[in-house]
């Protein structure tokens, strides 16, 4: 598995290797003892899966806080999409900063998100597929939602306020001011 650090502590981008012939390719897309190898140790316990039926659909930025903070597994099956990550690690000499990285269907490549992340994507094309792994399960007291395009955050989407499809919960979501002891670094 080839592995990339990304400039955020924390974050990294996985492609797994693909074996391709005439049928299509194979690919190992998730082997614990290899995470291991690197640092993922936290077993998943919950698999998510997403379609967005449009071009310009952006979901996010989402976490959860303790006692239920997820990692995040991310892959796209099908289309491709911008990824986003959001340190919210109060202490964290990255606070408030963010990485972005393009997933597709035909990279392979999987973004890996540990706890103290806000996670969003926006879909690059129609009808795109995502799928993640959590280290936790779901749970709606432990959820937070920030403001995808907070102008303090200054992330650069891919789409603009007006082009992006996004849902009335997202909207509604709280600014990034309001971030402050969610992950508290030792």
């Amino acid at each position: 598995m080839k592995v990339e650090t990304l400039p955020l502590d924390g974050l990294l981008l996985l492609t797994p290797p693909r074996f391709e012939d005439e049928r299509g390719f194979f690919s190992e897309t998730y082997n614990a003892a290899t995470l291991a190898e690197i640092g993922i140790t936290a077993p998943f316990v919950q698999d998510n899966h997403s379609l967005s039926r449009h071009r310009g659909v952006v979901r996010g930025l989402h976490c959860q806080v303790p006692p239920c903070a997820q990692g995040k597994l991310v892959r796209c099956t099908r289309g491709a999409i911008w990824d986003v990550a959001v340190d919210v690690r109060m202490g964290s000499r990255s606070f408030g900063q963010w990485t972005a990285v393009t997933l597709s269907a035909e990279n392979g490549s999987q973004f890996w998100i540990p706890p103290g992340f806000l996670h969003g994507f926006c879909t690059l094309g129609d009808n795109t597929e995502v799928e993640y792994k959590c280290t936790d399960l779901w749970d709606r007291a432990c959820e937070r939602s920030v403001r995808w395009n907070d102008e303090s955050l200054g992330i650069d989407w891919p789409v603009s306020d007006c082009q992006a499809i996004v849902s009335p919960r997202d909207e509604q979501a709280l600014p990034f001011s309001s971030v402050i002891d969610w992950f508290v670094l030792p």
